[in-house]
């Protein structure tokens, strides 16, 4: 395992990252005495899963290690740390505003999965725009602005 796999580790260990963002969210509904903590434990590993994306693209380009599974597991990974950032969200801190957001999300990343997977079977490539990589920005930081507004009193 050298350097060329180093790519495909952080892109695991975001999903990792994101579950225990997950982990963190459910249980602050079990906890409410742990409330700041657990919100800040959840939106560091959820800001520590974000900054992987950006890592291990672009490690994946500068030690010339881009793969067929790194390609594959990217996007999976995004999807997942998002995905299990908004449950947990909504399981500790309901608000129909969440659910319209985290649903619109949901449904946008599914629908753009499906998309993708069809076109593929078709020969068809959808690339990933810059306009995608900002959108994935904003959400990402949107997201972990949301977690980590539960450590703040509420008004």
């Amino acid at each position: 395992m050298g350097l060329k796999s180093l790519p495909n580790i952080l892109t695991a260990v975001r999903i990792a990252l994101g579950v225990g963002a997950f982990a963190a969210l459910v249980m602050l509904r079990y906890a409410p005495d742990d409330q700041d903590t657990l919100a800040l434990i959840s939106f560091w590993a959820f800001v520590a899963a974000a900054l992987t994306d950006f890592l291990d693209g672009w490690l994946a380009r500068r030690l010339n290690a881009k793969s067929a599974w790194g390609a594959m597991l990217d996007p999976i990974a995004d999807k997942i740390a998002v995905a299990l950032a908004l449950m947990g969200l909504a399981a500790c801190a309901p608000t129909l505003t969440l659910f319209i957001a985290g649903g619109t999300i949901l449904f946008r990343e599914v629908f753009i999965s499906g998309l993708r997977e069809a076109g593929a079977a078709r020969g068809l490539a959808f690339p990933v725009t810059q306009l995608a990589k900002w959108k994935t920005t904003f959400q990402l930081a949107a997201v972990a602005g949301e977690i980590l507004a539960l450590t703040q009193p509420e008004v």
